[in-house]
Formats: C-alpha cells, structure tokens, sequence
C-alpha cells in the first residue's frame, strides 16, 4: 500500500510510535493515489489506538482521464486542487462550529510528487453510515449543514482557495464547454457564470457536495463532510443545487424544491443570525432564492459537455434550462 519511507513519514509527523495499515477505503480518480485507514499507536497515553484516516497523493504518470480526458489542464487543475484542500484545512475549518462537523486535521506533509493528509477517521467519531439515496430527514441535516457553512463563510475571501468553487466551473472547463451539442446553452454558458459569480452576496462554497461526500451518523440524526478540492468563493446556491440532485430523482427535485429551500433556508438564517456580525439574512435569502434555478442549469450546463450519459436527462432540467435562458434574454436575471 505505503512503502516504508511514507510510514516513518506518518510517524515523525504525528508523532505515533508505530502504526497499522487498515483498510483500502477508495482509489482517488484519474490514479491520483488512494485513501486508506490506519491506527496510530503511542501519541499519547491516554488515546494509545487513535484510527485515521490518510489521503495519499500521488501524480501519476502518463496522466490519464477514466472519461477520455488526457491534458495538462486537467492534471494541473488535479494537482491545484489537492493545494486547495491542504489549505482549507489548515486555514479554514477551525471557524467552523460543532453543527458543521469535518474530520480534524492531524498532519500534511508533500514529499517530493507526493501527498500525505492524516485525518480523524469519522467512522470512529460516529459518522459511519454511507449513502447514495436520502430519506428526507438525512436531506434535512445536510441542507442544515450546507446553511451552517454558507453562514459561517458569507463575505470571507476565498486566499489560498479556488478564486470561484465548484469542481465544473466554467474557467476550468474549457474542454467540456466544447464539447457540448446544445448551442443555446453553450452561447449562455458565460453569461449564467456571471449571474452567479457577480452576486452580492458570496460565502465559500464547498465546490463537491454531493451525497458521497457526506458520513452521516446513525438514524440520521447528524451529518459530517469530507472532500475540500474544489471549496472556493461562491453563491451558495451551487451547492444546495448539486447536492439535491445527487441524492433525488429529478421528479423528486421538482415536487420538494420548495420544502427543500424552505428548510435550507430557514437553517442559513438562523445560522447567520447565531454567528452575529452585520449580514441581512433576508436580504441573502431575496438574493439567493431567485439563483437557485441558475445554479442548477449552471451544473447542467456542465454535464451536458462532460458525458454522453446525462446525469439530468429529464424534463425538469431542460424547462429549467430554457427558463433561465428565457429570462437572460429578457433582462430578468
């Protein structure tokens, strides 16, 4: 898995006496390295065993794309992106509050073309459940989730981050805007990217936050985060978006968008009013409610360049598509 040069690594970094190699938890994409488990021994006398969780980066050679892909942009937004990740660690989630829970860093080091991130191991911290479909109050702790860290962002500078969030932001996606057959939204792409990206109120957006990406407790009564590539400036909505279509059917995402946003919404501004300081939570609530279907055809946008094999093939996505590019030819957005 390692070989022993990264275990005495791991030791000097974090100070264990020794270690045991865990589970194989996923392979990162493109062959970019693995995300393994282990258990520390001897940091300390009163937590002997402490499990972690290590993120090992490594470039590979001949860069290569599952998809078809083979560029450098794409290898140097990969290795960009791992950059951002080490940074919002190490910069950002300590402002986080309990209700918005992420793995605790333990160590980073970058040895050569390679990438080690110790984290806590949010199995061991009671995060141990996995999921691709939600019922709809695990739905409720994640948009409560996505509130607390927009709230807790709103008007931060994105330094060291993506200056714009979101793995398929349009600037890093030239190869997929090419790609794409549906002129229309191709000719509109630039100008939905503005809407979003000119908003006046911006926070941090988590730029992946699919549900994947989310270790939720048992029974659902909590919900923690994983995965900070792509966290960067952005208009909230980018990620309340996504993430509703990660885990509804599209039927689903037209008959609970009002409930869902009701709920997000309601959690943003009790967040913010909790966090203090001198945000107008209606004002961002006025704000962001009328960039919700913008955010949505924002990623559409994407996927339609990026594979064959829409993920958003129904109805629901194309009415939103030509609803928000009526309205851009209107003026009214």
């Amino acid at each position: 898995m390692i070989d022993e040069q990264l275990i005495h690594i791991i030791k000097r970094k974090t100070g264990a006496h020794s270690l045991a190699l865990g589970e194989r938890i996923q392979t990162l994409w493109s062959g970019y390295g693995q995300i393994f488990r282990a258990t520390l021994y001897g940091i300390s006398a009163g937590n002997d065993a402490l499990p972690v969780v290590i993120k090992h980066v490594r470039w590979p050679t001949p860069k290569s794309h599952p998809a078809g892909w083979t560029s450098d942009l794409s290898h140097q937004r990969k290795v960009r992106s791992y950059d951002v990740e080490c940074a919002f660690y190490t910069t950002y989630a300590s402002r986080l509050r309990t209700e918005c829970r992420v793995p605790q860093l333990m160590a980073i080091e970058n040895h050569d073309d390679e990438l080690l991130i110790i984290l806590e191991d949010l199995d061991a911290a009671g995060f141990s459940v996995r999921k691709y479909r939600l019922s709809l109050k695990e739905i409720d702790v994640t948009l409560r989730w996505l509130a607390q860290f927009h709230a807790t962002f709103l008007g931060a500078p994105p330094n060291g981050l993506w200056p714009v969030g979101t793995y398929w932001h349009l600037d890093t996606r030239p190869d997929e805007l090419r790609s794409m057959s549906d002129e229309p939204l191709r000719q509109a792409a630039a100008k939905i990217d503005g809407i979003l990206s000119d908003a006046t109120h911006q926070t941090l957006v988590h730029g992946d936050a699919k549900v994947a990406n989310f270790c939720y407790a048992r029974r659902g009564s909590g919900v923690a985060a994983v995965d900070f590539q792509y966290v960067g400036g952005g208009c909230g909505m980018k990620d309340v978006a996504y993430f509703v279509g990660s885990c509804l059917g599209e039927d689903e995402c037209e008959r609970l968008e009002y409930d869902l946003l009701q709920r997000y919404f309601g959690y943003l501004k009790a967040a913010i009013v909790t966090l203090g300081g001198d945000v107008d939570a209606r004002a961002v609530e006025a704000e962001w409610r009328d960039l919700y279907h913008v955010a949505w055809v924002d990623f559409h946008r994407f996927i339609k360049g990026w594979t064959v094999e829409n993920w958003h093939t129904a109805d629901y996505s194309e009415r939103l598509k030509r609803q928000v590019l009526d309205n851009i030819q209107k003026g009214s957005v």
